[in-house]
């Protein structure tokens, strides 16, 4: 049994190996047939064709001086914005301008509900009549009262001329007593001629005593005659100041009456409406609106404190009329990448640097006829600051970067390609201004940088830009 099955393994094994070596002949029939087959297809095709030289558009690089641009970002603002704000509080009756559009001096923008204010001012008007009456009253008792003083005056006079008469009686009285004393001690006269003399006497002392009652009396009535005169005289200075104060009523009622129509203190363009009719409008509201002088306009740009102190030392900015250093003439480069067709110039510099940036605030002014400029638009602000002479020029396109390097295709006199590294400097249009690396005169790709290598024949053909392109 162990025999059989020894004899039954031997076989399968010789069965195996014959099995692998028909397998290794068909494989190498196959490959001897496979590089037959390429033999034949190889020697069947024709001979290639010498590569042809690229098409290239070239360029000379150009030497010449070539203004030297700065640019910043720019905002436009108003030369004047004017908030518009009620002074009086009541109720918006009435827009009487159209949002957006040019207004003049002194044009009604709105319009306030004036009646409460009508009011007032005819109640200040009825206090002015009402205080005018009263001084007119107080100068007719001024006149009145200094009538008084005139008659007591008169009587004052009378009143001491009887005094006076009184006392002369009263003297004449006194020398008849004098007189008959010694004679009725000597009988030379009868008693009752005496008693007489002393009655009379009497009498006439008692005339003087009231004549002088009279002038006291006649003093006490001009006293208070004159008493009134300066009762009335303060009286008219009190209407004289009551009338003062309903005047400066009436003109602060006029004022407010005024200040329900509200009007532009400037020519400009005004804005959107920031209340709606009806709205209870109050000094202390948001403004109604703004308007905006924008003919010229203001761009504000910023300079670091280094650009600022070159331009200083160089005047220019601070370039005064017939100066050797002309001032900055500006441009607009708005937000579509157009250029503003008008120039502008330096207007001012803020009074400080900014010290947590570093900066300053200048600001230009630019025409704007048309109103195409309008406050809150960005743009660039470009402005020649030096010239770099006899700069080395090549076009944009001739420039290839590569992981921070700059490269252009040299084309050499066998129109054979050099590639050479170039150190670049400022852009100044479309072109580059090198400033080591080439030539003037020198040949470089300006179309096709992207097809050549190092060594590789081109047919150089003049370059011709986009926009001969699009002339032509």
């Amino acid at each position: 049994m162990k025999k059989g099955l020894q004899n039954i393994w031997a076989g399968l094994q010789n069965g195996s190996r014959k099995h692998k070596r028909l397998v290794s002949a068909i494989a190498i029939g196959a490959v001897a047939l496979l590089g037959a087959l390429i033999v034949v297809g190889r020697s069947s095709n024709p001979p290639q064709a010498a590569a042809q030289p690229l098409d290239v558009e070239v360029v000379q690089v150009e030497q010449k001086d070539v203004p030297i641009y700065s640019e910043w970002i720019g905002t436009t603002d108003g030369m004047v914005n004017a908030d518009i704000k009620a002074q009086v509080t009541g109720y918006l009756l009435r827009q009487d301008y159209k949002e957006g559009s040019f207004v003049k001096k002194g044009q009604l923008l709105f319009e306030i509900d004036s009646r409460p204010f009508q009011a007032a001012l005819d109640q200040a008007n009825g206090q002015v009549a009402q205080f005018q009456g009263q001084l007119e009253q107080a100068n007719s008792q001024v006149t009145q009262a200094e009538a008084q003083v005139g008659q007591a005056n008169s009587q004052l006079s009378q009143a001491q001329a009887q005094l006076a008469q009184a006392e002369a009686n009263q003297v004449k009285t006194q020398l008849d007593v004098n007189k008959y004393a010694p004679l009725a001690e000597q009988k030379a006269v009868t008693q009752q001629d005496y008693d007489n003399a002393v009655q009379g006497n009497v009498a006439a002392k008692a005339q003087v005593d009231a004549a002088k009652a009279g002038v006291e009396a006649a003093r006490a009535q001009l006293r208070v005659a004159n008493a009134q005169i300066g009762t009335a005289k303060a009286a008219i200075a009190t209407a004289k100041g009551q009338v003062e104060n309903a005047r400066a009523a009436v003109k602060t009622a006029e004022l407010n009456f005024g200040f329900t129509r509200v009007i532009s203190p400037i020519d400009g363009v005004a804005g959107i409406a920031q209340a709606q009719v009806g709205n209870l409008i109050s000094t202390t509201s948001s403004p109604l609106t703004t308007v905006s002088t924008v003919d010229p306009i203001k761009v504000y740009f910023t300079l670091n404190e280094r650009e600022y102190l070159n331009f200083t030392k160089r005047n220019l900015i601070d370039a005064q009329q017939g100066a050797s250093v002309a001032q900055l003439e500006l441009e607009l480069i708005l937000a579509d990448g157009t250029s503003y067709p008008k120039k502008g110039s330096f207007f001012f510099a803020d009074r400080q640097v900014d010290p947590k940036t570093g900066a300053i605030r200048l600001a230009g002014v630019f025409p704007n006829a048309g109103n195409v400029l309008r406050p809150g638009q960005y743009g660039r602000v470009r402005a020649v600051t030096s010239t770099k002479e006899e700069a080395l020029l090549v076009p944009q396109r001739a420039v290839s970067e590569l992981q921070g390097s700059y490269q252009v295709a040299v084309v050499g006199g066998d129109n054979k390609i050099e590639i050479r590294t170039v150190k670049v400097s400022d852009r100044t249009g479309t072109t580059w201004i090198i400033e080591d690396g080439l030539k003037p005169g020198e040949t470089v790709v300006a179309e096709g940088t992207q097809k050549v290598r190092p060594g590789a024949v081109v047919n150089p053909k003049a370059y011709v830009s986009g926009t001969e392109k699009k002339s032509s």
